[in-house]
């Protein structure tokens, strides 16, 4: 395997890693008022974050950082012609991150209230535009012979990405539920895994329209697997849900999401950014690769670093495993 393949499959474990990690955060930020009765209910689902939260978006940091220095090419023009949908998910990343930090800072209801708003608008806004991202990757874009976004971004709006951001809209919002369920203990336990079931069946249906019509984008044998495999996954974690078993629900809801976002990168090897212009101006992984020399010294501290990352933070979740009550 080649360095460009061996970056290519890193950063593809690092979008995973954010995507079940911190897709989990993002459905509970959005659950807070639909499922929290009251204050204590609210305090405590983010309680059950409230520990792990900022690390999570640590993939997503780790993820652009090896883009940029693995693949120059393809950083530079998605996030130029992302730039509007990317603006808005760092907008929206900054509000939940000081809303959560800012909560609890006075005691007024009206205080708090408005820190939660913030905190599921924060949510809401990466989780249905993460998936209008990755879906416009997989399907292409309008990039010209210099490899620039040419298109709108009316055109980043189509059907298929559009289907793709309610995917990741759903599945975050039943990965939340699932999580919730685990954490806490008595009747918010209860009703959030009655949720998870409910918007898990509407999850299931976009997921398997999604992953369908991705096959179409360059799919073989091996992603409809994929993509066959995501959507068994999350079907067994509603199943495992509805039987009390918490623990394999969360496991398999996390399967699912993983295996689900390793379909769309294989359904997009070997290009990184398709042309909907002229399919010889795609971004591929030779075109769009840094050079040799820097690839090999990036491998060499990803070898050290990354294994001391993972062990932190799987130390983290250990420590704050216990469950949470509302009281």
């Amino acid at each position: 395997m080649e360095l460009t393949e061996i970056w290519f499959v890193a950063i593809a474990v690092l979008w995973v890693g954010y995507f079940v990690l911190e897709g989990f955060d993002f459905g509970v930020g959005m659950l807070l008022h639909v499922m929290a009765r009251n204050d204590a209910e609210r305090q405590a689902m983010l309680d059950t974050i409230g520990p792990v939260w900022d690390g999570n978006e640590v993939w997503l940091i780790t993820a652009g950082g090896a883009t940029f220095a693995a693949f120059p090419e393809w950083y530079a023009s998605l996030f130029s012609g992302f730039y509007v949908p990317l603006l808005l998910i760092l907008l929206a990343l900054i509000v939940r991150g000081v809303a959560i930090e800012y909560r609890g800072k006075r005691d007024s209801v009206t205080w708090r209230r408005w820190w939660d708003v913030g905190i599921a608008i924060g949510s809401f806004v990466p989780a249905l535009l993460w998936g209008v991202a990755f879906a416009n990757i997989v399907r292409g874009v309008k990039l010209d012979s210099h490899h620039d976004y040419v298109g709108t971004f009316g055109d980043l709006l189509n059907p298929y990405a559009l289907l793709g951001g309610l995917t990741t809209l759903s599945l975050f919002v039943t990965h939340g539920a699932v999580f919730v369920a685990l954490k806490t203990s008595g009747e918010i336990s209860r009703r959030a895994a009655t949720l998870a079931l409910k918007t898990g069946g509407v999850a299931a249906v976009l997921a398997v329209i999604f992953l369908a019509w991705t096959q179409f984008h360059g799919g073989g044998v091996g992603t409809v697997v994929l993509a066959a495999l995501a959507v068994l996954s999350f079907v067994a974690a509603l199943g495992a849900i509805a039987r009390g078993r918490q623990g394999w629900a969360f496991l398999l809801s996390a399967v699912a999401v993983g295996v689900a976002v390793i379909c769309l990168f294989a359904v997009l090897y070997p290009n990184v950014l398709p042309s909907t212009v002229n399919p010889a101006y795609s971004l591929t992984l030779q075109n769009a690769a840094a050079t040799p020399k820097t690839l090999g010294i990036m491998t060499r501290i990803a070898a050290i670093f990354l294994p001391l990352v993972v062990l932190y933070q799987s130390w983290t979740y250990w420590v704050f495993r216990h469950r949470i009550s509302a009281g």
